[in-house]
């Protein structure tokens, strides 16, 4: 495994892992899928380099559509709750009180 991979696959482990133990702040958490995203979009875009494959050029592309979408979506929540709520806490956000 090259140092590469190794930082890729770290960097997507330690965002996986502040999104599981940083719970306190929907920011935060939105921030660590952003991190995952972006690792997984490095990592897709250099995937077809390596291989010499242009049939996967076009997959980075997409990855970063559903990750614009992904974070469109992520700050309307944010948005949305922040004024309902008046915080961005994450245990305030309970689907059952609705």
């Amino acid at each position: 495994m090259s140092f590469l991979h190794l930082s890729f696959y770290s960097a997507f482990a330690l965002s996986s892992l502040g999104l599981a133990f940083h719970r306190t702040h929907l920011i935060s958490a939105l921030l660590c899928l952003e991190s995952m995203m972006l690792s997984m979009y490095i990592a897709l875009s250099l995937w077809p380099v390596e291989n010499q494959a242009t049939s996967f050029a076009l997959m980075p592309v997409l990855m970063l559509a559903f990750s614009a979408c992904e974070a469109g979506t992520g700050l309307a929540m944010l948005v949305a709750s922040t004024r309902t709520h008046g915080s961005d806490h994450l245990h305030n956000l309970n689907l059952l009180q609705c």
